[in-house]
């Protein structure tokens, strides 16, 4: 098992910065595909990106692709997303889970956090 803990969560203006966290414990991360997931006020939990076990293969919904990377440290056992170029309606609870498959599908996921919210505002 491993357990997730999410951090960066803040306030923003719009056209702002900011870099989420997601530290690891217990078995390793390496053993993980890791993933980002934001859920809205009134929406459903949506895909964000996605990084294999070793970080070679990255994935990221069209809604953040040129503005979002999510990047690993297998050493720390912390994944990451930078977000640039923050928009309103990025403002949600970034999750972060991983799963021993690279998907898409939050229900595919085993392992979640408790999130970390993120509001950008105009």
């Amino acid at each position: 098992q491993v357990q997730l803990v999410e951090s960066g969560g803040g306030l923003v203006q719009a056209g702002g910065s900011l870099r989420l966290s997601c530290a690891a414990s217990g078995r390793t991360s390496s053993s993980y595909t890791m993933g980002w997931f934001r859920q809205a006020p009134g929406k459903e939990r949506e895909f964000v990106a996605a990084i294999s076990r070793i970080g070679y293969v990255t994935n990221y919904a069209d809604s953040v692709k040129g503005r979002f990377t999510i990047s690993r440290d297998n050493a720390k056992n912390t994944v990451y997303l930078q977000m640039n170029s923050l928009k309103t309606e990025d403002t949600a609870v970034y999750y972060c889970p991983a799963d021993t498959r690279f998907t898409h599908n939050s229900r595919e996921y085993a392992y979640w956090g408790q999130g970390t919210t993120v509001t950008v505002s105009s």
